[in-house]
């Protein structure tokens, strides 16, 4: 029944593509990740992330292959404006495991899901030039890459009404129903943003509200969120500093995502991110990041999140560079304060250039972390296949290593 249903969905899309493909022909683009590591131990590699915290220090410490492909076609119209449309793959393998990118009964075995589906009509008139979209998309992701922490992000399957100029600001709404792959019970969710307010030269200010209905059940809540968000072009001769912060209440406490329907406005959340990139010369570049979130329960489980790092990569020629990475996590929790700290070096091969985002880049690595006995003690509770468990790859050791290869790629 499955594949009935995406064959049916994907009939409008199609019929969108078969229209006049002279005006423009279908785009392909994509990324992918791809690579084998083993561990000190002697067996597959194992990734280190601190128990509760979302995300983890990438560069050397990805335990999995992804790769995304996508195909979009403009049709020009004839009042000026632009109906588009776009389908994305995204496939997911963890390494250790056979290279399916499909469910299987193999524990903790890979998916292939369609990433991205929607139409898009772009510098319509009756929106004073803004745009109008339909399906499953992202939207509006706001990360940070050496984490991919994606502290506010929109995506959703639903319609929206983009970047809608009025005055010389910009003005967005977004109606969704479902946000990420694994949100159980689907919650209505209502996003606005105002874009535009420009504070210095090359400094802009973006404001968005999220409002989440309450869910159908029992014990089910509504919530909301709220973000303030300044970016600062040419800093350090990179592309942006981004200082952005952010507070929600009840589901709300997702922030960038839909949160637990089950908490009500008692449960609150608070986040603060900086980070930036820099690219001070033509073979020197990097990225930092901080990012703090506090997390107030009624039950007790309160928690404070603390999380910096930084990547700087250098280029000895046109096509080597240097990349290092360091890392370190910390969640103060009723349990005790868990801390993880980590570091890798990756010799990298870059024949797209020297800079930080020249892409593709291939990748020889080593990674060493070490952790203290209350993020064991956690991880052993919460994760035990997890690589600080005490029934890990590292056993009741805390600290590890890990080494491989990998290849990274985007284009358009």
């Amino acid at each position: 029944m499955k594949r009935i249903t995406v064959k049916k969905a994907l009939f409008p899309l199609c019929a969108l593509f078969v229209l006049p493909l002279t005006a423009q022909a279908v785009n392909f683009s994509g990324y992918y990740r791809l690579g084998i590591g083993g561990n000190t131990k002697g067996g597959t590699q194992s990734c280190f992330q601190l128990p509760g915290a979302p995300t983890k220090y990438r560069l050397g410490n990805e335990c999995e292959q992804w790769s995304e492909l996508a195909w979009d076609h403009d049709i020009a119209l004839a009042d000026g404006s632009t109906l588009s449309g776009m389908v994305m793959g995204g496939f997911y393998n963890p390494i250790g495991h056979k290279p399916k990118f499909k469910d299987s009964n193999e524990h903790g075995g890979g998916f292939s899901r369609i990433q991205q589906m929607f139409v898009e009509w772009k510098n319509a008139a009756v929106l004073n030039g803004g745009n109008f979209w339909v399906g499953r998309r992202y939207y509006k992701r706001n990360d940070i890459h050496m984490t991919d922490l994606y502290y506010w992000n929109q995506s959703a399957t639903g319609f929206g009404f983009d970047e809608v100029p009025i005055g010389d600001l910009r003005y967005s709404y977004v109606f969704s129903r479902k946000d990420n792959q694994n949100q159980d019970p689907y919650v209505t969710r209502h996003d606005f943003n105002v874009d535009g307010f420009k504070t210095n030269p090359g400094g802009e200010v973006q404001l968005g509200v999220s409002y989440l209905q309450e869910a159908g059940g029992s014990d089910k809540h509504g919530g909301w969120s709220v973000a303030v968000q300044h970016k600062q072009e040419g800093f350090l001769g990179g592309n942006y500093n981004t200082f952005a912060l952010q507070y929600g209440e009840g589901p709300g406490t997702g922030l960038g995502y839909t949160g637990d329907s089950n908490l009500d406005k008692e449960n609150k959340s608070w986040r603060m991110v900086e980070y930036f990139d820099w690219q001070t010369t033509e073979r020197f570049g990097g990225q930092f990041q901080l990012v703090y979130q506090k997390d107030v329960r009624p039950d007790g489980d309160n928690s404070r999140w603390l999380s910096f790092g930084v990547r700087p990569v250098y280029a000895f020629t046109e096509t080597f560079k240097l990349s290092a990475e360091i890392g370190h996590d910390q969640i103060k929790a009723t349990d005790g304060t868990r801390k993880l700290t980590k570091f890798s070096i990756a010799p990298t091969w870059s024949p797209g250039g020297p800079g930080f985002w020249a892409r593709p880049e291939f990748r020889i690595y080593y990674t060493y972390a070490t952790w203290n006995e209350a993020a064991q003690r956690a991880a052993t509770e919460m994760n035990p296949d997890s690589a600080l468990s005490e029934t890990g790859a590292f056993g009741t050791d805390r600290h590890g290593g890990n080494f491989g290869v990998q290849v990274e790629y985007w284009w358009k």
